[in-house]
Order: structure tokens, then C-alpha cells, then sequence
């Protein structure tokens, strides 16, 4: 483990970064998106831009994986203030899942009431092929089942309760409007939705693992977006969160398929401006979000 796992960032850490962020820009972002794996370009389409590398954010961690270029990017989209994180960070990484999950912390003291979270995932639903983007219903987190989750330890009623509801976990109305903009642009060929289920990595699934989770009801597999839901929607911001299917996960011990992240980065880069024409048009469309605390 890294040296840093066994530290965990207070409310008074995560405001001093947020204090200093706001230091060096004027932009009060309302809206926050985070780009998973060859689709960082989502950052590039924002105007005004003010970017950071991680490294030199104060308390934030640093994105170790190709295809994550590692900043921080505030601007405008569509006249919407926002702030783009462009790569995060997993578990795999050796970061603690607080560390992970910083941001999201972040993005709430900055003032950001609306996340859109973005990444590369695997296919399980046999009627999904590479190049579908799935609208995620919900999701299924395995680290979860064995004590591994954000907010394990003291809970700081600042941020929020010590028992959020997940349930509601993805906004059901930011999932019919992304249908409905998909359907506006012509995307209902690729356009799915369903269950994301996370793992720690970084080794891809093995067969049984992949049969095992699609009779869970698993729809798409990933190793990233469940903790930072957790903790955004423990802050009270709104989530919608999309998968861009990179790869179908092996089922047949006859198949000669084998996923690699040369292939997930080739998948992300065939579709990624369909997905950057689709979160635009949502933040263009997003209504304020009046329920956040």
C-alpha cells in the first residue's frame, strides 16, 4: 500500500483545497464531471479554461493510468459553469478509498450541485456490443460487500448522514432526459441502460467471474464510479453516470477473446464524441438542482 492509504482527509482538508482552488479562478462550477479512461476530450470542449494537474492540488491524489491525463479543468459548457476532472483514481492504484473519493468532496465545497460521471466498462448483457453507451441504473459494489467503502470510519455531518439512502442513487429524471437528448441525436441504435458492477482490479474478470455477475443482474462491469457515486450522493449532489460498453466480457471458455486497455482506450477514442455531443446536451439542459444541501 502506499504510504498515504492509512490517512484520511478531514472536512478541514478537503476546504482548504477547495479554498485554494477557488483562489486561483473565478469559476464557480454548479456542475461536475469526472472522464474515465480515453475520454478526457469531454475537458476540451469546456471555454474560459483554468486547468491543474493534480500534482500540484493541494491533498489531491495523481492519476497513475495511460489514457488519464491527470487535471483538473474548470470552464464553461454551454454557458454552465463546470469542473472537469480529467482521469481519476481506483483502488488498484493503492490509494485509499477515502483518497479516491476526495474529489467528490471537493466538487461539493466548490459548489457543484450536479456530477456526470463517465467510464470505460465491460459488456455482460449479451444484447450490448462494443460501442454502446449505457445510461447506469444502478450498481452493484462488490468492494462493498467486504467493508470496502468511502465512508467506513467517523462520519462528518458536515458532508452528510452517517446512513445515506442508495436507492435513489442515480437521478431517475437526468436518466430520462439523456434518453430522450440520445434519441434527439439519432443514438437510439447504441443508446442502452442498466446495472454497473464495480471491482477492485486492475486484472480484467475471469469467465466464471463475468457468468457469476451477469446472473446477479449485472449489465456492465468497471473498476471505477461506485465509490464516487457513494460519496456524491452522500454530500447531496445529483448523479447520472454513463458506461461506454469497451469490450464484452468473456463468457465461453471456448472463446479466444481477450480483453486488454490497449482495446478499451481504441473503443473509447471510436465513440467518444458521441458521448461528448450527449453530456453537453445534458449540461445544457440540466435543471437546477433545488434539493441540494
Amino acid at each position: 500500500m502506499l504510504p498515504e492509504a492509512q490517512k484520511s482527509f478531514s472536512y478541514e482538508d478537503c476546504k482548504a483545497t477547495a479554498d485554494w482552488l477557488q483562489a486561483q479562478t473565478d469559476i464557480r462550477p454548479t456542475v461536475g464531471i469526472v472522464c474515465g479512461s480515453g475520454l478526457g476530450g469531454l475537458a476540451d470542449l469546456l471555454k474560459d479554461q483554468v486547468a491543474f494537474n493534480y500534482k500540484d492540488i493541494p491533498n489531491f491524489p495523481q492519476s497513475t493510468v495511460h489514457g488519464h491525463a491527470g487535471r483538473l479543468v474548470f470552464g464553461t459548457l454551454k454557458g454552465r459553469p463546470c469542473v472537469c476532472m480529467q482521469g481519476r483514481f481506483h483502488l488498484y492504484e493503492g490509494y485509499a478509498i477515502q483518497k479516491i473519493t476526495l474529489p467528490m468532496r471537493i466538487f461539493k465545497l466548490l459548489g457543484v450541485d450536479t456530477v456526470i460521471i463517465t467510464n470505460a466498462a465491460g459488456g455482460l448483457n449479451q444484447d450490448f456490443k462494443v460501442g454502446d453507451i449505457m445510461i447506469i441504473k444502478d450498481h452493484i459494489n462488490m468492494p462493498g460487500f467486504a467493508g470496502i467503502n468511502p465512508l467506513v470510519g467517523p462520519n462528518d455531518e458536515r458532508f452528510g448522514v452517517r446512513f445515506p439512502c442508495m436507492s435513489d442513487a442515480y437521478d431517475r429524471d437526468l436518466q430520462q432526459l439523456a434518453m430522450e437528448i440520445g434519441q434527439d441525436l439519432g443514438y437510439g441504435d447504441f443508446l442502452r441502460e442498466g446495472v454497473y458492477c464495480v471491482l477492485g482490479g486492475p486484472s480484467f474478470e475471469t469467465i466464471a467471474e463475468c457468468r457469476m455477475l451477469h446472473l446477479l443482474g449485472a449489465d456492465a462491469v468497471g473498476m471505477s464510479t461506485v465509490h464516487e457515486v457513494i460519496i456524491a450522493r452522500h454530500c447531496g449532489m445529483r448523479v447520472f453516470a454513463l458506461s461506454l460498453i469497451t469490450n464484452l466480457g468473456v463468457m465461453d471458455y471456448d472463446s479466444e477473446e481477450k480483453a486488454n486497455h490497449e482495446d478499451v482506450l481504441h473503443a473509447s477514442k471510436q465513440r467518444a464524441e458521441q458521448m461528448e455531443r450527449l453530456v453537453s446536451s445534458m449540461v445544457n439542459r440540466i435543471e437546477p438542482n433545488n434539493n441540494y444541501i
